[in-house]
């Protein structure tokens, strides 16, 4: 997780008032039910991010998350595993990376910038698909957020790196013009690349990642990106005429989301 240091006035607290929940374990089968696509994508020798599933072959992360930090150089895939649904100590499935795509106006070198957070964004194909009723690949959402909107957060992270925790509600504090959503989410380090989910169609659909923590403040503030076009671009860099994105629901998929829990806006 990058710390990008601002001053607090550069973000209206216009949903102060609104209670954001707290965030939950998801350490039993019961509690995760629903959310198995989302899983741990691990570093080797460098550390873990999240990540999750919207086909059965790609997922989706930050793009900083394909970096080894003390170098800068860009992590190869053999270095990369998947672990969907991870938790306490196995994962209902786990994948390696055959190939990777991260937006081109992405620099990592320039660090934890503000101009860097719109373009935190890559994809990763699998090396087998993920074809199993267990995990069902979330789709991402046909809409944005506006200021006050209510989101949901799925996250591993320091000190619960062993299950992931869901926030069923915080809150989008500005959508601002330059494409970067600013969250009331709690994150750490190790939510790089968590989802953000909005309800749409009934159902949890993702509508950002997690790419940094805004370090001067006294209240829980993260950071994100407008998708635009960018997740389907990529995914037709690495599978040309895809789509996956967009992919329809398979058969079945409905009635698992109607079993994760969620706090609609």
């Amino acid at each position: 997780m990058r710390l990008i240091a601002l001053l607090l006035a550069v973000f209206p607290l216009a949903v102060q008032a609104q209670q954001d929940s707290r965030l939950q374990s998801l350490q039993t089968g019961d509690a995760s039910r629903g959310w198995e696509a989302v899983g741990r994508l691990n570093m080797q020798g460098v550390g873990f991010c999240t990540a999750t599933l919207i086909s059965d072959t790609l997922v989706l992360t930050a793009a900083h998350c394909l970096f080894d930090r003390r170098t800068g150089v860009r992590l190869p895939e053999d270095r990369l595993e998947f672990l969907a649904g991870w938790r306490t100590g196995r994962a209902e499935a786990i994948r390696g990376i055959r190939r990777s795509s991260i937006w081109p106006q992405f620099d990592f070198a320039a660090g934890a910038e503000l101009g860097n957070v719109p373009a935190d964004i890559a994809l990763l194909e699998l090396d087998r698909p993920v074809r199993t009723t267990a995990i069902l690949p979330f789709r991402v959402a046909d809409r944005g957020v506006e200021t006050g909107d209510s989101v949901a957060v799925i996250s591993y992270a320091r000190n619960r790196a062993e299950a992931p925790s869901i926030q069923e509600s915080c809150h989008v504090v500005e959508q601002r013009h330059d494409g970067i959503t600013v969250f009331s989410c709690d994150i750490d380090y190790g939510a790089s690349g968590s989802p953000v989910f909005i309800v749409e169609a009934g159902e949890p659909r993702i509508v950002s990642v997690i790419s940094a923590r805004v370090e001067s403040s006294d209240r829980p503030l993260s950071l994100g990106m407008v998708f635009g076009e960018r997740v389907r671009q990529l995914a037709d860099q690495l599978s040309p005429g895809a789509g996956a994105a967009g992919a329809p629901v398979r058969p079945g998929q409905q009635g698992a989301r109607d079993s994760a829990r969620f706090v609609r806006p």
